[in-house]
């Protein structure tokens, strides 16, 4: 498996150069040091927080843990890499670079993070892209951040490269892996820490290394759409199971969530229509189609299942023009996904950042670009039950064509979500989420 990254990368590193290449042009600079990010401590204390690397760093090679380390790149000359390994008794300092791809890059150690300036080829007009520190102000950096430089990165790097997308692949294994142990754990009366410990034990990540805080919400919990606490104890009445989470690959993310029920109940068959129309959108997942338009096909597809399950009592079509659905579906239908789980860039009319707005009454879209071949997004419809939304539709207007009585009977199973990731290709979508989970069952 790590042959094909190999044979995939050089390419894969050829079209990151372009694109920086590009985007340096245009803004009128003649290198970049893009700093991988440095530790942060806690108030009054001395350990740091986890370290999250730059996406931009990770954009160039599979590195995640090099604090302190810098890419740089003068377009025509083979990339500095600048790798910060300390002399350290306290901490395990980083391992030598290694793998396939440390042959692309003019490889630098250095000791002391204060050493970085003579790494650096910073005489020309050099802009620094990153987490700005104090100490960089007399390295002699051109500007910091630009977004004449960041628009063009943050716009191109939705499409993916073959490399990326092999990335991708195995982190949606992965997660597919951890899924299903999570599910069983669950079947077998586990608390919510311990269907998390399943999880990650099955995928082989730790909490520090996932793309995003795992989501493992029992009952009413799912109804909190980022419920970010893991139960010690084990809930005595057992009614549904939602969990949303991801893996990495070289710095690459999979989000994917999966729901379910206790028991072979009504709730499962609502479980089992939502896992229809979700795959019904993500064949409409193609290049050239407007994601606004998905994304209000998807409210078309909740106010269909809330009529047909006699939540409401109005036709689906007035569900949606009253505004009625989004009580029921709060948040937008998916995001672009990659070096960031919620990767940068879903609102970019063009490469100099201008944007393209949300529609009227989806305040949390994340997505509005016509997509293009080999972006890669969620497909991620929900239905849920929150109380505080529930309590604003009973006070208002529409109060009377709610089914109260089923409503609040569904309360206690808190909501569905279920979430594909989906390469976008001009003819038949390539679903990372639906492969992988084909492949954890052979």
């Amino acid at each position: 498996m790590t042959d094909a990254l190999a044979r995939l990368y050089p390419s894969h590193l050829e079209t990151v150069k372009k694109r920086f290449d590009m985007a340096l042009a245009a803004a009128g600079f003649d290198a970049v040091a893009v700093f991988a990010g440095g530790p942060h401590t806690l108030f009054l204390d001395d350990m740091d927080y986890p370290f999250r690397v730059n996406p931009h760093f990770k954009n160039w090679l599979p590195l995640s843990q090099a604090h302190d380390s810098f890419v740089a790149h003068v377009p025509g000359q083979k990339p500095v890499l600048v790798y910060y390994q300390p002399e350290d008794y306290w901490y395990l300092p980083p391992a030598p670079p290694s793998g396939y791809w440390t042959e692309q890059f003019d490889i630098r150690i250095i000791k002391r993070p204060e050493d970085a300036p003579g790494a650096l080829p910073i005489a020309r007009r050099c802009v620094f892209l990153g987490e700005w520190q104090e100490r960089f102000k007399n390295w002699g950096f051109a500007d910091v951040n630009p977004e004449a430089l960041l628009n063009p990165l943050n716009f191109t790097r939705a499409v993916k490269t073959d490399y990326e997308l092999e990335c991708m692949r195995r982190a949606n294994v992965l997660s597919a892996k951890g899924h299903r142990a999570a599910e069983q754990a669950f079947r077998a009366g586990a608390s919510e820490f311990e269907i998390h410990t399943a999880y990650c034990a099955a995928s082989g990540q730790i909490d520090n290394g996932m793309p995003y805080g795992a989501i493992i919400a029992l009952n009413e919990h799912a109804a909190t759409l980022h419920y970010q606490y893991w139960d010690l104890d084990k809930t005595a009445h057992r009614h549904a199971f939602l969990i949303d989470a991801g893996a990495q690959v070289n710095g690459y993310a999979s989000d994917v969530t999966r729901t379910y029920s206790a028991e072979h109940d009504e709730f499962q068959s609502l479980v089992d229509a939502l896992d229809k129309e979700q795959q019904a959108l993500v064949r409409k997942v193609k290049a050239d189609v407007d994601f606004k338009a998905l994304h209000l096909e998807a409210h078309h597809a909740i106010a269909r299942l809330l009529h047909d399950f006699e939540f409401l009592k109005l036709p689906s079509e007035a569900i949606v023009a009253q505004g009625i659905s989004s009580t029921f579906l709060p948040h937008g239908l998916g995001h672009l996904l990659g070096l960031q789980t919620h990767d940068v860039g879903g609102f970019m009319a063009s490469p100099r950042g201008d944007s393209i707005p949300r529609p009227d009454g989806h305040p949390h879209l994340r997505i509005t670009r016509v997509l293009k071949e080999n972006f890669v997004v969620t497909i991620e419809p929900g239905l849920y039950f929150i109380p505080s939304l529930l309590e604003k539709l009973r006070q208002g207007k529409h109060s009377g064509a709610v089914n109260w009585p089923k409503v609040d009977a569904f309360r206690r199973y808190g909501g569905i979500r279920i979430e594909d990731n989906v390469v976008v290709k001009h003819g038949k979508p390539e679903n990372l989420t639906r492969d992988a989970f084909s492949l954890s069952t052979q």
